[in-house]
């Protein structure tokens, strides 16, 4: 390789979206007290540029602006320019985000944010094309125009940052107004209910026409809503909506019907043409709405769907210590001798490749049908390509095919008049020789930095897949991973959890010179995963560990004033703004999850003081869960847990005997959104026994395995048969 032309500051960077641009022409500097004091001494402008390594519309504004030596060159002579990578720092990326979303309708990555030498934002964007076009002002323009009036008319820009600080200081705030108490769930339940059945798409699933995507939060509510209402109509509709919806993506071009996983959303209303990065994050909270939807209906496709998500996990974004990698790229080379890489060349077909790779004759089938020909109708290939040119703007896609499922086995098994029963090897052949031919092809980059909460994300879909579906080497891989975060991303002397760390060379785990300590969402995923680990392995040191995490968060986050906790600590100079999530956006709000946290952390501990704060959680977006409970559908799911007071399944008996474990198998089999599971081994020093003096009086009846449900710490009478636990546990 050819030595760079230009260094900047980011080569001492350790992540990989840094890293991308430690060779522009702009001489850029990371988030800190060196770019601010350079700022402030020269008395130029900010220019904040945040994106993340897998952003494709990040990489267009790099190749087209950010390496261009000219437009670098008016960046450095007039502004002290920041890179931010908003995996790493998603605190400083929220606050501008909202400056964006307030002051221009929109926001997306990258954003493009110009900033007074004391951090303040005065205009802000996202994507800029580098030159004037019909409709759209280029970068450089917008360059040289904000220089011009820094010059011109500091004051009256320093005047107007200020007023829009404290703007956003209003809008963005959330607290509980008076004596404001959680908001009566059954309503809430009803109009987030009402909200999303009105913008389901019927044929196709999902809950907008296009862009369209996976948005787990919304499964997740519509089945526990079936829960709580599976002989009406309305709880019917529920779990339709949702099932429909996993159907339509698993057979959709979203899913990489050869490579496994999830893509990160679909461009068009058929889930057909995605954008083709893969995100961690979607595969830990669709693992496990997939593993619940085979809980609920007993349908193996779903299952199928689960292990084909973890199996892509396990192979790709696996780091060997342990933990997961953040994301895989859209972009790739078509060839090893290409010059530019195209989005989606990875994963897309050509026609004639297809036959070529599956010439075979079919025995028994329509006189002259080759494997190719079943594989192509079964995936809807196309000669001349299958992306309608609509949903390919750089024509990045001609000619290519996005395989995507259009009809059943039985309708293809009868177009070539084949047995049904015979399809399914078929198929399986024709993906496996293709995934043999697209290893060969340049893999996309890979985001090899490990963050604690989409980490905490994963573990939780390989454990709750692995209770439900009885997999005992999924829950295996949980624990390998929390074990890794404990060891890489947790300061015991502290108690404090960190944000990230990195691949290094030669495969170790490295920390930046400066570790970023960890955010609300890092602490909320983390004891997620752990409650979760717990109820699928039952070893009690994961719920130790998370307890201590959830009293560390109460320390660094909680609002007294107005409940609920801020998303970053206080105390940080660089932060014009402590933020309260107030939507979902590809991962759930912190503040949603917590809810159910607290509920299951009191449940662990007879620490009430837990079920208090949760219910102070939902007071202080009241408001918000009773006009607009779509946005934030995690957080309203969490108010009929609130309202419902959650079960204690306990289940005393010997965790290696068949009994207990029978009895074990039944409570993971059922889908109960308001239970907790401990085991009660007898060992009366053990730490849940020291927590929960009640369990001091429970015991075995007759010598056997020996389930109670307990509400508030008061349990039904004993009961030893797996099938009458069942009955109990479904309402």
């Amino acid at each position: 390789p050819s030595v760079p032309r230009h260094t900047n500051r980011l080569i001492n960077e350790k992540s990989p979206y840094l890293l991308q641009h430690a060779h522009n022409p702009v001489d850029w500097y990371p988030w800190g007290q060196e770019a601010f004091d350079k700022a402030k001494r020269e008395n130029k402008l900010i220019f904040l540029s945040v994106g993340y390594s897998t952003c494709h519309w990040c990489h267009v504004m790099e190749e087209e602006s950010f390496k261009n030596k000219e437009i670098g060159e008016i960046m450095n002579k007039n502004f002290v320019c920041i890179k931010v990578d908003r995996e790493e720092r998603p605190d400083v990326d929220k606050v501008y985000m909202t400056f964006v979303q307030a002051t221009s309708g929109g926001g997306g990555w990258p954003m493009s944010v110009w900033l007074t030498p004391d951090l303040k934002p005065f205009v802000g964007g996202t994507y800029f094309p580098p030159e004037d076009g019909v409709h759209r002002v280029g970068f450089r323009t917008v360059l040289l125009r904000i220089a011009e009036q820094w010059k011109e008319n500091k004051d009256a820009l320093l005047e107007n940052s200020q007023k829009i600080l404290e703007t956003l200081q209003h809008i963005s705030e959330i607290c509980v107004r008076g004596q404001e108490s959680p908001p009566p769930s059954k309503e809430v339940m009803a109009t987030c209910f009402q909200q999303l059945s009105n913008s389901y798409d019927e044929d196709y699933g999902g809950f907008s026409k296009s862009p369209k995507f996976p948005t787990p939060v919304n499964l997740n509510f519509l089945f526990t809503y079936w829960a709580l209402h599976r002989t009406t109509p309305e709880g019917a509709r529920a779990l339709q909506m949702a099932l429909h919806t996993l159907k339509m993506m698993a057979h959709g071009g979203i899913h990489d019907h050869i490579g496994q996983g999830f893509h990160r959303y679909s461009t068009d209303q058929h889930w057909h043409v995605p954008h083709f990065e893969k995100m961690l994050y979607d595969q830990g909270q669709l693992a496990a709405t997939y593993s619940r939807a085979f809980q609920i209906s007993g349908d193996e496709f779903f299952a199928d769907v689960t292990q084909d998500i973890l199996l892509y996990v396990l192979r790709d974004l696996s780091d060997q210590a342990g933990g997961f990698y953040s994301a895989e790229d859209a972009d790739s080379y078509p060839t090893a001798a290409s010059q530019e890489k195209r989005e989606g060349a990875f994963c897309v077909w050509a026609a004639e490749e297809i036959w070529a790779l599956l010439p075979d004759p079919v025995e028994g089938a329509t006189e002259g049908t080759t494997l190719g020909d079943v594989f192509m109708h079964h995936y809807g290939v196309k000669e001349t390509g299958n992306v309608s040119p609509m949903k390919d703007p750089h024509q990045e896609l001609k000619g290519k095919n996005v395989l995507i499922v259009q009809c059943s086995p039985e309708l293809t098994a009868a177009r070539f008049g084949l047995e049904p029963g015979r399809l399914g090897a078929l198929l399986r052949e024709g993906r496996r020789r293709l995934s043999t031919a697209r290893a060969q092809r340049p893999r996309p980059h890979l985001d090899t930095k490990m963050l604690a909460a989409w980490n905490g994300l994963m573990i939780s879909g390989f454990a709750q897949a692995g209770a439900a579906l009885a997999q005992h080497e999924y829950v295996s891989r949980a624990a390998q991973a929390a074990a890794f975060l404990r060891r890489h991303l947790f300061h015991p002397a502290s108690g404090r959890l960190l944000r990230s760390c990195y691949r290094g060379k030669d495969s170790t785990v490295e920390q930046s010179a400066v570790p970023i300590q960890g955010f609300l969402e890092d602490y909320v995923f983390v004891i997620q995963a752990l409650f979760d680990l717990y109820e699928a392995s039952l070893e009690q040191g994961w719920l130790e560990w998370a307890l201590q995490l959830q009293h560390m968060q109460d320390k660094l986050f909680w609002d007294p004033k107005g409940f609920a906790y801020f998303s970053s600590e206080a105390g940080d100079p660089s932060l014009l703004l402590r933020l309260k999530g107030d939507q979902h956006g590809a991962e759930p709000t912190a503040n949603s999850i917590t809810v159910t946290n607290l509920l299951r952390a009191a449940s662990y501990s007879g620490h009430m003081e837990w079920v208090e704060k949760a219910g102070q959680i939902l007071a202080a977006f009241s408001e918000r869960l009773q006009k607009i409970p779509i946005t934030l559908p995690e957080m309203a799911r969490a108010t009929a847990v609130f309202h419902h007071t959650l079960k204690q399944v306990v289940i005393c008996g010997d965790p290696q005997g068949e009994d207990t474990k029978e009895m074990l198998r039944c409570v993971h089999s059922v889908f109960s959104p308001n239970k907790v599971l401990m085991l009660a081994d007898g060992d009366s020093s053990g730490f849940l026994y020291r927590q929960l003096p009640f369990l001091a009086s429970l015991e075995r009846k007759d010598g056997k395995a020996t389930a109670y449900v307990c509400s508030n710490f008061v349990c039904s009478l004993p009961v030893t048969s797996p099938q009458e636990l069942c009955g109990m546990l479904c309402p």
